[in-house]
């Protein structure tokens, strides 16, 4: 767990950076991309409480847990910021739906829910 932790917070420490490398790449990837960390930042502290949890409490279960949860953040992050299955924004709209890079979301907020429930 204390390996998925560390590779968390690399995870974590790349999506800071990115934005700033994308930016010779156009505006709209460096965009995607600060919102990916953004939406990283919401997540990250449930992840680290459950993930510590677990080691005090001994529930090895979550290892596998937290090792899809961090692939899923991963894909996740891949969709966002490049924009893989993004439909053009309604007109007056700057939202861009992405069905898979949502389905991905909902898949990672599961894995938390499932590592909670098994802390109880």
């Amino acid at each position: 767990m204390i390996t998925i932790i560390a590779f968390t917070a690399l995870l974590y420490l790349f999506q800071l950076m990115l934005p700033s490398f994308t930016q010779k790449a156009g505006e709209g990837i460096t965009e995607r991309s600060n919102k990916s960390v953004h939406n990283l930042k919401e997540s990250l502290p449930v992840f680290f409480t459950l993930a510590i949890l677990s080691i005090v409490l001994g529930v090895d279960e979550n290892t596998s847990l937290a090792m899809y949860w961090l692939c899923s953040r991963i894909i996740f992050a891949v969709l966002y910021s490049t924009g893989i299955g993004k439909k053009p924004a309604a007109e007056g709209s700057s939202y861009e739906p992405q069905l898979i890079r949502s389905l991905v979301w909902m898949i990672s907020v599961g894995l938390l829910i499932t590592m909670t429930i098994n802390l109880i």
